[in-house]
């Protein structure tokens, strides 16, 4: 048996032992409550109140509460609870609860409760945000109190967590936690003290750095069909599970059946076989990444501590997830809403900042954005949008005060009934063509729209039924609608705001909250070989190639060389690369044919044999990237097609080509099936036209249309086919 092996069968025995053991240990013999209930704290008000704890099996309790006894036994596992009725808000109020000892509970406020929960932006401290020091001097607010659940993951749900509740002042406000408490809770927490003028008390549950997958409980998993793999893996993760049982018990026998095997192979003198790996999915947690594990240890001890709702902060560590975060926000709230059996429980949520996020495609947040306000389809939620206190440069935006405001607006709104308040900023209603024109209509209007700062609309953009992509189109306001026009649109059919992962725009309502990005309409689907290049109608299509299949093998979609068998007397190429939603490079570039071998123009495998250094007469290029030269009957062509490796030494003297970079003029060698080139150049221009390099890399393949701005003019060690959303090969050929 290997050291590794031994050492995970042991550390997985030793973890289903260990549960066991949790579980068989004596209930306690004094009455006592988890954290959750304690001095300071804040009970919900109008709302039935669960009180639980621990005694000693069968142990009569009592919880004493404004002026009426409620009595109970623990149960034969030593658990027990009551439910308290319904309290007005207000206090302070002491609750005793009563046993073999007295436990008494001083300071005790009735008011309104809120779970605040999520990643960082939540997690962000007063400390670390706007105005600290004045912030942190005026937060003397006894009505508010605060309750912070330290950071801890846990394989199974545990019954309690280490905290305390603490009167809010400026002390406390500054205390723990990343500079403090969470600035979006107390700030969204204060508004609801000052407007509704009761006692609020903030539950800060959150992590830095999390996704969203950790916070949601197995039974909100279960419910949501898009994520069944998901609740399969927390099955078997969970030692109580018939799954985790089941795969445990065929590991054991797997186990004995070896061990059994070893006597007798020892016996025998023989050689022993290999010990059964131990699965992974049934070890403990590694991280606090793992799904439902910050369920287990950060939100399952509060339960079912009586809240009025929760507010989340998160999505940062997930943006790259699409469409398919609004699922997993159906299981987190779900879930949260079946384990605390409160109905449609109150959730307000807001929607992340824009941020560049390194070289990352600019759509892969706005998709992200698209989800997070689907998900608004969930009944009793709201979605507070913060694009206009954003930070490009910043994760983290600092004005938290804003954000929590946004976030009271909802909750007050909603939940609180006050009906003179407008909480949302303009949303995305409806879409109708009014002849050259766009007629986008939108809900929560509220006085009226404007811009913030006086300047024309911006961030809106139109696309024509016929020619061109995405314009910057002009807006105008006409009552609760906008007229979104472009000069070079004639027929618009769709409509984008705000499409971008920097976009801060400037659209309000007069209350001077902002607009929900959105898009709309029917964006067309156009063939630019089939718009941009007329010479091509006359071509045959041979090969055509989605370059985001590459790895190994080429998988053509499209493979013709076998079955066309007219003689051909030019060959072309085009390439598209989608740089983002409304910018694709292409180029087109004919020349008379360099072989009479179909089989030999596509990307030179070593299968293919081919292998080309050389040039190519009479070439045509058209392209939409600028800086290429463009022309007919160009003399300056040359191709470099091979499978092999090759160096940047210009061995065949090539035209104006460089020896000490990679460009138009390398040189092949051993190996033949090394990092493959595939690369058509203007060596007059000094151009690489295209090049696909590298090929078996798949997402680390070299592509390029023109030189590469930077390092090697030909893309080679580029390692960037995974940057382009669309890419796109194909090769066409010209019959006699």
């Amino acid at each position: 048996m290997s050291k590794r092996r031994a050492d995970a069968v042991r550390a997985g025995l030793a973890a289903t032992l260990l549960i066991g053991v949790l579980t068989s240990l004596p209930a306690w013999a004094e009455v006592r409550l988890p954290k959750v209930f304690g001095g300071h704290m804040v009970l919900q008000q109008d709302r039935p109140l669960p009180v639980w704890g621990w005694a000693q099996p069968g142990e009569a309790v009592t919880v004493e509460f404004q002026q009426k006894r409620t009595e109970t036994k623990a149960n034969d596992r030593g658990e027990w609870r009551v439910d308290l009725p319904a309290a007005k808000a207000g206090g302070p109020f002491a609750v005793t609860v009563t046993g073999a000892n007295t436990v008494t509970l001083d300071d005790v406020m009735v008011g309104e409760v809120w779970v605040c929960s999520g990643q960082s932006n939540m997690e962000l401290g007063v400390k670390a945000c706007l105005d600290a020091d004045a912030e942190i001097a005026a937060a003397d607010y006894p009505g508010i109190r605060l309750f912070m659940v330290p950071k801890k993951f846990s394989a199974v749900p545990e019954s309690d967590v280490d905290a305390e509740w603490k009167v809010c002042t400026p002390t406390t406000i500054a205390e723990g936690g990343w500079g403090g408490f969470s600035a979006a809770a107390y700030y969204f927490g204060r508004e609801l003290h000052k407007t509704l003028g009761v006692p609020v008390g903030l539950i800060d549950s959150s992590w830095g750095g999390t996704l969203i997958e950790p916070w949601t409980p197995p039974e909100g998993f279960a419910a949501v069909p898009a994520l069944a793999d998901l609740y399969q893996r927390v099955l078997l993760a969970d030692p109580r599970s018939t799954e985790h049982k089941e795969r445990l018990t065929q590991t054991v026998t797997a186990l004995e059946d070896w061990i059994a095997a070893a006597r007798k192979a020892m016996g025998d003198e023989q050689l022993v076989p290999a010990l059964p790996a131990y699965p992974g999915e049934l070890l403990p947690p590694a991280n606090h990444q793992v799904s439902a594990v910050l369920y287990n240890a950060m939100i399952h001890p509060l339960l079912p501590f009586a809240i009025r709702g929760a507010i989340w902060y998160q999505g940062e560590s997930n943006h790259n997830n699409g469409m398919l975060y609004t699922e997993k926000m159906k299981a987190l709230l779900g879930g949260w809403r079946q384990v605390w059996n409160t109905g449609e429980l109150p959730f307000y949520y807001v929607q992340i900042a824009p941020y560049l996020y390194g070289n990352e495609n600019p759509r892969i947040l706005t998709e992200f954005w698209e989800a997070q306000a689907a998900a608004l389809a969930i009944p009793n939620t709201g979605m507070a949008v913060i694009h206009d206190v954003g930070d490009l440069n910043d994760i983290h935006p600092k004005n938290k005060q804003e954000v929590g405001r946004r976030l009271a607006l909802l909750a007050l709104a909603k939940t609180y009934g006050k009906t003179d308040l407008v909480c949302s900023g303009p949303a995305y209603k409806s879409l109708a063509t009014e002849g050259s024109k766009l007629r986008v209509t939108f809900d929560n209007v509220g006085g009226g729209l404007t811009a913030r700062d006086g300047k024309p609309l911006d961030w809106f953009e139109i696309i024509d039924a016929d020619e061109g992509g995405f314009v910057k189109a002009q807006a105008e306001v006409d009552g609760p609608s906008l007229l979104l026009s472009a000069p070079e649109v004639k027929r618009p059919v769709a409509v984008r705001f705000a499409w971008d992962k920097t976009a801060a725009p400037n659209l309000m309502n007069k209350e001077g909250l902002p607009a929900v990005p959105f898009r709309a309409g029917d964006v067309p689907k156009r063939d630019n070989l089939v718009l941009n290049v007329p010479e091509a109608n006359d071509f045959e299509l041979v090969y055509d190639l989605d370059l985001a299949k590459l790895g190994g093998t080429p998988p053509y979609d499209v493979d013709n060389h076998e079955t066309l068998k007219r003689p051909f007397d030019r060959i072309a190429y085009f390439v598209e690369l989608q740089v983002n939603d409304d910018e694709t490079r292409w180029v087109y570039v004919s020349m008379d044919a360099f072989t009479d071998d179909l089989g030999k123009i596509g990307v030179p495998t070593v299968a293919s044999k081919a292998v080309f250094q050389q040039n190519v007469a009479n070439m045509n290029v058209l392209s939409n990237v600028k800086q290429l030269v463009s022309g007919t009957g160009l003399t300056g062509g040359n191709i470099e097609f091979w499978p092999h490796n090759y160096s940047p030494g210009n061995g065949n003297g090539v035209p104006n080509a460089s020896s000490q970079v990679y460009d138009f003029g390398d040189q092949y060698g051993a190996p033949e099936d090394g990092y493959g080139c595939m690369q058509v150049h203007n060596h007059d221009a000094k151009q690489t036209l295209f090049a696909l390099n590298q090929w078996k890399g798949g997402p680390n393949a070299d592509l390029g249309i023109g030189n590469q701005p930077t390092d090697q003019p030909d893309w080679t060690f580029a390692r960037n086919a995974q940057t382009y959303p669309m890419k796109r090969l194909r090769g066409l050929v010209h019959c006699k």
